[in-house]
């Protein structure tokens, strides 16, 4: 039985190994390429910055690639250990299905008592480390986050659009400038325009030319010749960057919804609390501000017992596919991954709604695969 157990475990490790290291390599050209190849291909990420973007992805790429790659192990490992009949053989020799794969559950178990870690810990830190340096990555040249024909909003105050972009060089520039209410307070038109910056890029300006300048206060336009718009606005841009829920560990989601039942009693009538009904209208503000927050809480957990639920569906379905192909078992695994995760985007999807509960649909495929898992486990363990 010891010989049986380690030679099962070192199959699924090594298998394991193996498909984390492939699905890590795609999920990582997906996130990624996406960000940094413009950066790359605008000559401003360096090698060094490449490799510490990818180091910074990994933790979060692996949350979804250890189960992933526990899933395809078990399938693969067990379909070929019922293919060469030496399942038959450990049968015959008095031992149970469950017996054999006791070691690949337990492994399982750690497994997810990693990923919780990664998912809860390290994922979130890593991935806003990331999203810094990305963002810091692209604040090196001046002109790198202004694009053609788009609106661009990210700026405190104002829209800026510009119609065509040559290195530096702007054309066809319109500026819409913004109070604090978002009312357009004025309209500058500028034939072209230059990115102008210190050497040490810390001060930012555009230089307009031909520029006309429409007050709505005066409802008077005025004409310069040259104009330069908002120095040190690059500044802004930095420090309003926003800080996403995926971006916080377990313990700052919780210190978020702490946050939030504040801003629900503020944003209710001032004697709300002290009715049933006041209450309740309170609890509903409460939880649909909060559900966003809830639903990375719930994610963060929830991920964490996909490789007890993928491990429980892969013994018994490797075991009845009776099949050694490799191609086999990932085009099976690849199809219970997208139901597990159809799941994790129907929830998503509704976080909008809380009348739906989405945050518990997140546990569902959990549910669903450990339910089935077992069940199968069990048929398969008693089949003779």
């Amino acid at each position: 039985m010891r010989t049986l157990h380690l030679y099962l475990t070192r199959q699924v490790l090594a298998t394991l190994l193996m498909t984390v290291m492939v699905f890590s390599f795609v999920l990582l050209l997906g996130n990624a390429l996406k960000e940094i190849l413009g950066l790359i291909i605008n000559g401003q990420a360096t090698l060094g910055l490449v490799v510490k973007g990818i180091l910074l992805l990994m933790p979060f790429v692996l949350v979804f690639a250890l189960p992933m790659g526990m899933l395809t192990a078990t399938l693969l490992v067990f379909g070929r250990f019922s293919a060469d009949q030496e399942l038959t053989a450990a049968r015959a020799g008095g031992i149970s299905l469950l017996g054999l794969a006791a070691p690949i559950l337990a492994l399982s178990v750690g497994l997810s008592g990693l990923t919780a870690f990664i998912n809860m810990e390290i994922a979130p830190r890593c991935r806003g480390a990331y999203k810094g340096l990305v963002f810091q990555a692209g604040m090196q040249r001046a002109s790198a986050f202004i694009t053609e024909d788009r609106f661009i909003d990210e700026f405190p105050g104002f829209v800026l659009y510009v119609g065509a972009k040559r290195g530096t060089n702007l054309h066809e520039v319109r500026i819409l400038e913004l109070d604090s209410k978002g009312v357009m307070q004025r309209h500058l038109r500028a034939d072209r325009a230059e990115v102008i910056a210190n050497e040490a890029g810390q001060e930012t300006a555009l230089r307009l030319f031909q520029v006309s300048i429409y007050d709505f206060s005066e409802y008077r336009t005025h004409h310069f010749g040259e104009w330069t718009f908002e120095p040190g606005f690059l500044e802004k841009r930095r420090s309003s960057r926003r800080r996403w829920y995926s971006e916080m560990t377990f313990a700052e989601l919780r210190q978020q919804l702490d946050k939030l039942k504040q801003v629900a009693v503020e944003k209710a009538p001032a004697d709300a609390a002290s009715s049933a009904e006041g209450t309740a209208r309170i609890a509903a503000i409460y939880a649909e501000l909060s559900m966003p927050v809830r639903l990375q809480m719930h994610r963060q957990v929830a991920f964490s017992f996909a490789s007890i639920a993928f491990t429980l569906v892969g013994i018994p379905l490797g075991v009845r596919a009776h099949r050694r192909e490799t191609s086999a078992g990932m085009a099976m695994a690849l199809i219970l991954v997208l139901v597990y995760y159809a799941f994790v985007i129907l929830g998503q999807s509704l976080q909008d709604q809380p009348q739906w509960f989405p945050h518990l649909i997140l546990w569902l495929p959990n549910l669903l695969f450990q339910a089935v898992g077992a069940f199968l486990l069990w048929r398969v363990n008693h089949v003779r």
